[in-house]
């Protein structure tokens, strides 16, 4: 992953004719990671789903992060303000589900129906009550399963189908968008020294691109596990292939383009946060609330950005503007 610096980015996107529209991952998803072709492709289902209100599906294998994505379009649609209610359906053996549901009220909530694949046919038809029981309740689904196929071979009842799949939304297995390896790796890198209290700088290249090559059989929450242990584990700063022994680092392998020998946190929180203002146009109010961090904190960061690039890069001030042209 290579590093730019706003003007760059401008310049670079002027040249390559790209539609910033679809920059990752836009403001309304700050906490999901990607900026492979696959995620611009959900992105750009999600933003749609969520400024409507209509019941969704959201299919993937187990760890691609499908609760993540439920709670995005929640947080992201007109519902925001109301309660997001989770039922485990794998996990349920009979419907006396009506007290938990209406606990939080009759109308106006999200039901986040988590695996709903894995709910017993008997119970299928009392979940089809219970949701019918309100006039306004926004469902959300997650599964595994094919739920079309079990459908068509009677494990699912079809009007149930037909309720939750009103818009689809299709998840990546993480093998099939490699190229967001190094992000995910800088995010749950920062994210897990920080709960562990770790001084972690980075990781080297060769980890990096042993990472990469990886199956990722258990998708995202895996690497994210790995990335954990890796941090409670290491004894130094600077994580290498070793800290991760499933991982075979294939020295034939054609390495990852500007993948660069270290992949330092200061830099990514600096990428972040100039992408975070991008994002926003440059609003620092607004830019510093998604951060979670107040606006002089934020003024901070860009003075000694500044600093760093020199005085040729103007990133303290108002948006850079863009060369005619």
């Amino acid at each position: 992953m290579s590093l730019t610096t706003v003007d760059e980015r401008h310049a670079r996107d002027a040249d390559s004719g790209r539609d910033r529209s679809r920059s990752w991952p836009g403001p309304a998803f700050p906490y999901i990671v990607g900026e492979s072709e696959r995620m611009q492709n959900i992105y750009a289902v999600i933003t749609k789903v969520a400024e409507g209100d209509a019941n969704v599906c959201i299919t993937g294998e187990s760890g691609t992060g499908k609760e993540l994505i439920a709670e995005a379009l929640h947080d992201a649609g007109p519902r925001r303000d109301r309660p997001f209610v989770t039922l485990d359906c794998a996990a349920v053996r009979d419907l006396p589900m009506e007290r938990h549901l209406f606990d939080h009220g009759r109308d106006g909530f999200t039901l986040f129906l988590n695996e709903i694949g894995d709910l017993a046919a008997h119970l299928q038809a009392r979940l089809l009550e219970v949701i019918g029981m309100s006039e306004d309740v926004r469902v959300i689904a997650a599964t595994n399963r094919d739920l079309r196929q079990a459908t068509h071979a009677g494990r699912f009842r079809e009007e149930l189908y037909y309720r939750i799949t009103v818009a689809h939304v299709e998840l990546a297995a993480l093998r099939e968008r490699k190229e967001d390896v190094p992000l995910l790796v800088a995010h749950f890198l920062r994210r897990k020294a920080a709960v562990h209290r770790k001084t972690i700088r980075g990781l080297t290249s060769r980890a990096i691109e042993g990472l990469v090559a990886n199956p990722w059989p258990g998708n995202v929450r895996q690497l994210e596990q790995w990335i954990e242990r890796a941090v409670v584990l290491a004894e130094e700063d600077i994580i290498d292939v070793e800290h991760f022994p499933f991982v075979i680092c294939d020295t034939t392998a054609t390495p990852l383009p500007s993948t660069p020998p270290r992949l330092r946190l200061r830099e990514v929180e600096k990428l972040y946060i100039l992408e975070t203002l991008e994002q926003t146009g440059w609003n620092r109010a607004k830019a510093a609330r998604l951060l979670g961090i107040s606006v002089r904190g934020l003024q901070y960061k860009l003075q000694r950005y500044q600093r760093y690039l020199g005085e040729d890069k103007s990133i303290v001030g108002a948006r850079p503007a863009v060369e005619p042209g």
